[in-house]
């Protein structure tokens, strides 16, 4: 009884290690830059046809809101 418990939360913990080490350590991309990516991508591999040319995102206008997070 005990040694399946043991196997049991030897298991678990196995798989809880294992999943933090999942994702990468870079901060995130926006959408923006990511279709910038890969506008540049299929350029350099010269692909056709070509990903659209993505629109610059409108500028962040403050909310009443931020400074509590700041």
């Amino acid at each position: 009884m005990m040694s399946r418990r043991f196997w049991g939360m030897a298991a678990l913990l196995a798989v809880a290690i294992t999943m933090t080490a999942c994702g990468r350590r870079a901060g995130l991309d926006t959408p923006y830059q990511a279709a910038v990516d890969a506008r540049k991508e299929a350029q350099q591999a010269k692909k056709t046809p070509l990903p659209p040319e993505p629109t610059k995102p409108p500028t962040d206008r403050p909310f009443i809101l931020d400074k509590l997070i700041k």
